[in-house]
């Protein structure tokens, strides 16, 4: 039922705790620009509270658990912005959080959280889906990203996109 996902976010909490614990300490003083640290907070937050909203939205809302149940694809709701809003949640999240230590250091982890999330997902759970609802995961797929939320394509040439 949760596939490669409690993986990921273990691994992303845990680099940004330490991220975090690194700039703290003093140990990533040359990235650290006060002028900064007033916008990097606002967006940081603005992050935050996006991905509190687009995890709410698939747990409480779209009712993941109950698609997954009964074994049908959810398309609507935040599954219509992106296809893994629970892990995006998270790596919007943790990169909001990152931001609030205005560290350009800590900057290179959101790209490496979404390269992680899109190895994993290609390997596992795309692969999976695929298999299980074939021409309707496809065309869910030509729509929708894969980790940023974005307004859905009406159409698209492209197979498997982030």
């Amino acid at each position: 039922m949760y596939g490669v996902g409690p993986l990921y976010v273990a691994v992303i909490l845990v680099l940004t705790a330490g991220g975090l614990a690194l700039s703290a300490s003093g140990a990533t003083v040359s990235g650290k620009l006060p002028g900064l640290r007033g916008p990097f907070a606002v967006l940081g937050t603005a992050l935050i509270a996006a991905g509190a909203w687009l995890w709410y939205g698939a747990v409480f809302r779209a009712r993941v658990d109950e698609h997954i149940r009964n074994g049908t694809l959810a398309v609507t709701g935040v599954y219509a912005w992106v296809r893994n809003p629970i892990y995006s949640a998270f790596l919007l999240a943790c990169a909001g959080a990152l931001l609030w230590a205005g560290d350009l250091w800590l900057l290179l982890l959101p790209p490496l959280y979404w390269l992680f999330l899109t190895a994993l997902m290609k390997g596992t759970e795309e692969r999976w889906l695929l298999e299980r609802f074939g021409e309707e995961y496809t065309d869910y797929c030509r729509r929708v990203n894969r980790c940023i939320p974005w307004f859905p394509r009406r159409t698209g040439k492209e197979d498997i996109h982030g």
